[in-house]
This record gives C-alpha cells, structure tokens and sequence, in this order.
C-alpha cells in the first residue's frame, strides 16, 4: 500500500505468517541495520507491519531488499545481520545475492560444506561468478586463496573447464629453481603448500594424486606459463604481489576461450627487491576502470584466523600508514 504526502511515499508491507523474531531480528535489529543505510528515509516495524516513508527513489530500494530478505525467509527460516548487509551490498546488474548467501561452493573431501564466509568473501565469489578476470586484494587470513580455490575446483567438478592452472611467484628462489633438489614439482611444492592444503580440503587424496597425473590439476612455477595459451581452464595466481610488471602482463595475456582466472595478493607483503615495483599494484592502477574485470577488496576485519590475528594485522595497517615498509606500494 502507497500513502502520497507531500512528495514524501509511504509503504506499507505486511508480514504473514512469519516468526518476526526470526526475520526483524532481536529487538528489531535487522530493520534498525536497514534504516542506518537509509537515514533520510523513516522505517518502523510495528507489530506484523514495516512502514517505510521517504522518497520514491529509496522506497523502491527498501522494498526490493525488504522482499530480497522475504524470499530468503522463506527458504532458510531466519534472517540474520550478515544477510541483510549481503543484500544491502546487492547490485541489481548482478546474480541476486540470496541465491549465493547461504549456498554451498561444494563438498570438501571429507563432507563439510565450504561456503563463503562473511561479505567480502561473498561479493568474492559473486565476483568469479559474474566474470572471467578478477583481482582479490587484501591481508594474509581474509580467506581469498581459499574461495579462490574452491571457485575453481566448483568449477572442474561441474565441468565448466577441463583444467586447473595454479602457479605462484617463487620470489626467494629467482624463478630460477633449478638449483633446488628433485623434479618441478618437489621444487615448486614448498611456494605452494598453501594451494595444495586447500586443495586437500576438497577433494579426496586419491582424486586428487589421479588429476595430478593427468594435469587436470597443474601446479607449475609462474616462469612455465609463458608462451602458453590457457583455454577452457581456471587460472589462479596467487601472492600476486611478488610478481614484476613483466611477469603479470605475461600471466594475464595467456587467458584463452572459455577460461577464468583469479589473481591473488596482499600488497603490504611484498618481497620483491625495492627498486622493483610489484606487478600486482602496477595492474591493479592501470586495469581499474577496465569492463570486465573485477577488483574485491578484503580487509583486517576479514581475517578469519585466530581472532588475534585480526589484531596484528590491524596493529600494521596502523604502522605501516605512519611509517610505510614498502615504499613501492606508494609508487
């Protein structure tokens, strides 16, 4: 129902049939999070109603979040903050978030259900869904490596590509690895011990050692790509920061038909020389405003390790916005 006041519209939604508990949260806090994000629009939920009054422009946007939350109490039986910020965030041009906030990526090896994990980690995945080329930016522990992977491995299981390409910048060793005991892989192994436990996570050991002998699943140092055209198959580089100029233009100029790729990396660990600009920063300036491409961006409050993690790296933003570490971030 719309009431006309004075250039002002009035709304009122009715509530049917729901726990109001379980949808406007405790003590109505889940409306109170909508009104902040409105403050020139006025919205009240009393007893089995929600007035909302403001106008038309807001009042069709609280409407569309209002049955965004709706549809998502119908399916999932409750309502909770971290769901309303999720729709709050939605952008209308892309897949409706309630069809990812609670959705499974997929089954890890041993049942669990991996799922994204806060916003950011959610506009993350919505991100790969939406395109073919995405950076994610941010602190060790927000999870980015991790949603990267389990986005790729979504993606063989469903057939959607044919292979997984993983590399990452061996900065310590020079690229030059051949220094190092054994074959490639037992040289390139440790750079990516964190890939492989991800990877572990989600697919069961014997699946993974048959991919890997087929190079479905390809781990291969950063230096191997060049050359190469990478179709039907997903890309990720991670620790993208310790990648020169010439080295991202290579991996990002590789992506072939039907492919994605996902780039990586905190830009306040960086271990490349200091009179060598990271690759990553370089990228990220000049591919900002490109069609296509998508830059998501964690933050401290993201870390999902130990809660004093969280802390620490919070404690080095601090620092490091005093006393920069990495001059060549500020290049």
């Amino acid at each position: 129902m719309l009431i006309n006041k004075k250039n002002l519209v009035e709304k009122v939604i009715q509530l049917e049939e729901i726990s109001l508990v379980d949808f406007l949260g405790v003590e109505n806090a889940n409306i109170k999070e909508i009104a902040q994000a409105f403050p020139n629009s006025k919205i009240i939920a009393r007893g089995s109603e929600i007035r909302i009054k403001g106008n038309n422009t807001e009042i069709v946007r609280i409407n569309e979040i209002i049955n965004s939350l709706l549809e998502h109490y119908n399916k999932y039986g409750k309502v909770t903050l971290d769901n309303v910020q999720v729709y709050l965030h939605a952008h209308p041009d892309q897949i409706p978030l309630h069809d990812l906030a609670d959705d499974i990526i997929l089954y890890g090896a041993k049942g669990t259900a991996i799922k994204p994990r806060g916003h950011n980690q959610l506009k993350l995945v919505q991100a790969i869904y939406n395109n073919d080329l995405v950076f994610a930016l941010g602190p060790a522990g927000t999870g980015k490596t991790y949603i990267a992977v389990a986005m790729a491995v979504r993606a063989l299981k469903n057939k959607m590509v044919k292979k997984l390409i993983i590399t990452r910048p061996a900065v310590e060793a020079g690229e030059n690895l051949g220094f190092l005991p054994g074959d490639l892989k037992e040289k390139i192994d440790p750079y990516l011990r964190p890939i492989y436990d991800a990877l572990e996570d989600m697919i069961p050991s014997e699946k993974l050692k048959f991919y890997q002998e087929k190079n479905i699943i390809e781990i291969a140092p950063l230096a191997y790509m060049r050359g190469r055209t990478l179709s039907n198959a997903f890309v990720l580089l991670d620790e993208a920061q310790n990648t020169t100029q010439m080295q991202m233009k290579m991996v990002l100029t590789r992506l072939g038909e039907h492919s994605k790729m996902v780039i990586t990396g905190d830009e306040s660990q960086i271990d490349l020389p200091r009179n060598q600009k990271s690759g990553l920063i370089h990228a990220a300036d000049i591919l900002k405003d490109t069609e296509g491409i998508a830059f998501v961006r964690m933050e401290s409050k993201d870390v999902i390790r130990h809660q004093l993690v969280k802390k620490i790296v919070m404690a080095y933003d601090k620092s490091e916005a005093q006393h920069p570490l990495h001059q060549q971030t500020k290049q």
